[in-house]
């Protein structure tokens, strides 16, 4: 399990404001580790990223300290493993290192290895007719009772049961969604995420705290697409 220092590094440098993805990416080339972009100089720090950026990682971001505290509660609490995995982990899944915008830190609740797994991606409609929620259930009961992992957003309508399709015949599922692991969204779904947490995996990039919010679907679609074959 990450230790309570890499955390902190890894969560001051992805919740900085302004540093995005690619600019941690490139600071993470150069350095090696958040630990070591932090401790790095301001000056150094400038030679690879904007001026503005490298001087904003020396302070520490509004309530850092209680992300902080809400992340690392989160990560030790639970009836089911909990971690976040970091690129470079030997955990992290080989299929998104390949694809062209990894995410560098997972947040996870469930079975980890499940991102190792052979998988098939099954999304669609909120408001499918009730025919296509019953092919997207048959669909995913039959391709995980012959052994293939179904990825999914959680979702309502064809992601649920797609989910509930997988886990039905005994299968496996990972739930991929665009909000903090903490927080149960769509409600409607809290029970399936606890199931899939349970029997399966739920996997998020987002911070535990961060709410749902429309622009961040999107981006969690690219792991949907990343993990599956």
């Amino acid at each position: 399990m990450i230790d309570r220092d890499e955390f902190s590094a890894w969560l001051r440098l992805l919740e900085t404001p302004g540093v995005g993805r690619d600019a941690a990416r490139a600071l993470l080339a150069r350095f090696g580790s958040p630990e070591a972009v932090l401790g790095a100089s301001t000056e150094a720090r400038g030679a690879v990223v904007q001026p503005a950026l490298a001087r904003a990682l020396a302070l520490v971001p509004d309530a850092f300290e209680a992300r902080l505290a809400a992340g690392w509660q989160w990560l030790q609490g639970g009836d089911e493993p909990r971690d976040a995995i970091a690129i470079g982990d030997a955990r992290y899944p080989q299929a998104l290192l390949e694809s062209p915008d990894p995410p560098l830190l997972l947040y996870v609740r469930g079975a980890a290895e499940l991102l190792q797994a052979p998988a098939i991606a099954i999304v669609g409609s909120r408001n499918p007719t009730p025919q296509g929620a019953e092919n997207a259930r048959a669909f995913a009961a039959h391709l995980a009772a012959t052994g293939w992992t179904i990825v999914s957003g959680l979702a309502l309508g064809i992601d649920g049961a797609a989910h509930e399709g997988a886990l039905g015949t005994g299968g496996k599922t990972v739930a991929v969604v665009g909000t903090g692991l903490d927080i149960d969204y769509p409600a409607r779904h809290r029970p399936l995420a606890q199931r899939i947490a349970r029997d399966g995996l739920v996997v998020s990039e987002f911070s535990i705290g961060t709410p749902s919010i429309a622009a961040n679907f999107p981006i969690r679609n690219r792991i949907i697409a990343g993990l599956a074959r």
